[in-house]
């Protein structure tokens, strides 16, 4: 007797085979990986937060992959240059992203048109660390040297009050502040977060939110006073320093770097970089390197990095909207 598969029975047939030889090349994919060395690409000049963290996670990265992990600067355009040469990159888990908010969540607020789609063209792989933004005060003011003191003062002279900022991604936290103490600090744009906290010291600027590097330089300069930062929770390099939560503004904002691939990386690949990011961000080592810098060492799944992502974006928008904030 003769059996005569139906056409159903063969597509069937097929697709399962199709699968089973997907699920073979996967593991394959990441047995095999890595073979060459991996680049991480960072948007920004030497020396900065972002160019430091590469560094710190390609010493443990070649170690633990046994590979050369080559740390490549692509500066430029708010790091849209190196997003987006990423984001043309071949998906082979070769070529990685050292993102941060500002070229991922931010920009979509910022720009009518980027050259890459953060969401479409590029895949999360883990987060690597986080930092508030610090509210800083010029030291020698006694009418800005409380929070609540800084919100009165601004409501009673609103000509007299701005803030400083060096990037559109600082402008519209500080516009969110804005909106929470129903203030009117008026923008004024400085160059770099170094020059945002000069301004502060030197009374040119009200107050100013600023990354954690620069503002801790300040503090520990004598001339600048830390009120509040923008975390859920108090930073272990500012432990006396409170949350705006705690000071009852309903205000948390909390920064970030992390990897990144090129979009259609095979999944077993950013399986093992997730992994490895873990392993390298559990070091206790590696955690002092990262807290020296003011920064909280962190790692995720690429699942919930993505989505940490995809609700910023939209928040971020609004933000920008209701500041009056025009897209580039």
């Amino acid at each position: 007797m003769t059996l005569t598969r139906s056409p159903a029975y063969r597509l069937g047939a097929m697709a399962l085979a199709a699968a089973a030889m997907l699920a073979v090349s996967s593991v394959r994919a990441e047995d095999a990986y890595p073979s060459k060395p991996i680049t991480i690409i960072v948007g920004y000049t030497t020396g900065g937060a972002n160019d430091l963290l590469a560094r710190v996670v390609a010493e443990k990265m070649s170690t633990l992959l046994k590979q050369p992990v080559i740390v490549e600067n692509k500066p430029g355009a708010g790091s849209i240059i190196g997003a987006n040469f990423v984001a043309k990159a071949k998906p082979d888990g070769y070529t990685l992203l050292m993102g941060a908010s500002g070229p991922i969540s931010f920009n979509p607020s910022l720009y009518k048109k980027l050259p890459y789609d953060p969401q479409k063209d590029l895949t999360p792989v883990s987060l690597v660390g986080t930092f508030p933004l610090i509210l800083l005060t010029q030291k020698s003011n006694p009418d800005t040297g409380s929070l609540p003191n800084l919100i009165a003062y601004a409501k009673g002279h609103p000509a007299n009050s701005n803030y400083s900022a060096s990037s559109a991604s600082f402008q519209l936290i500080s516009e969110l502040f804005k909106r929470q103490t129903q203030t009117k600090f008026e923008y004024i744009p400085y160059k770099g977060s170094y020059e945002s906290v000069m301004a502060v010291s030197t009374g040119d600027a009200t107050m100013t939110l600023v990354d954690s590097g620069p503002a801790m330089q300040g503090v520990a300069g004598g001339r600048v006073r830390a009120l509040a930062v923008t975390s859920p929770q108090r930073t272990s390099f500012l432990a006396d320093t409170p949350t705006l939560k705690e000071l009852g503004i309903d205000m948390n904002v909390e920064l970030w770097s992390g990897l990144f691939v090129p979009a259609g990386t095979p999944p077993a690949v950013v399986g093992k970089l997730e992994q490895t990011v873990k392993t390298i961000m559990d070091d206790a080592d590696v955690r002092k390197r990262v807290e020296s810098m003011s920064i909280t060492p962190a790692s995720s799944t690429s699942k919930d990095f993505a989505a940490r992502i995809a609700e910023e974006i939209p928040f971020w928008q609004k933000i920008a909207q209701a500041a009056g904030i025009q897209p580039n």
